[in-house]
């Protein structure tokens, strides 16, 4: 039901309706019987989301690095990786796709709640915290640019190289 649901906002955005979900191959009374109104689908896909966005990137992270900024390294191989899971959570780094999440008052929370964990796995990297903003936000960024076809391949490896550089040693080498 989830899978539905986000394929439907991805495309209509977050003024969906259980009908338009449920036209997607999911019973309107079976959305209901689930999660008893949209808000509360929407609530469900927002935790669904983050979760499946945090296992994306501690599918990414190489436990052989035992130095500062592994936790942030995996961040940016999973927004800036070629993969399907980096694709889907590329869907919904999309700021109109979030801006029109946050208009409902229940999602509010959630998301603040992702923010702050996100916040404290990074802190605990050893890694200062301008860095941290600086290298998150630009990954965010490259992923962005990737999902609005603004950014292909060859871009956005040479972005997520020079992105694990700065989460390791804190300055762009210039490229050969």
């Amino acid at each position: 039901m989830l899978d539905a649901a986000v394929q439907v906002i991805l495309d209509k955005g977050a003024a969906v309706t259980l009908a338009q979900v449920a036209a997607a191959g999911v019973s309107k009374s079976g959305l209901i019987h689930h999660f008893g109104s949209r808000d509360q689908l929407v609530v469900a896909l927002v935790e669904d989301t983050n979760e499946r966005f945090r296992e994306t990137v501690r599918s990414h992270l190489d436990l052989s690095e035992n130095y500062p900024g592994k936790m942030l390294r995996a961040y940016v191989r999973a927004l800036c990786a070629g993969s399907a899971e980096a694709a889907s959570a590329r869907d919904f780094t999309s700021a109109p796709m979030w801006g029109g999440l946050y208009t409902i008052p229940a999602v509010v929370p959630v998301m603040e709640e992702n923010a702050a964990w996100w916040d404290e796995q990074l802190a605990l990297d050893g890694i200062s915290p301008e860095r941290i903003m600086i290298v998150r936000r630009a990954a965010e960024g490259i992923a962005m640019a990737a999902l609005y076809g603004e950014q292909v391949g060859g871009g956005i490896s040479t972005a997520r190289d020079l992105l694990l550089e700065l989460a390791t040693e804190g300055t762009f080498r210039t490229p050969l």
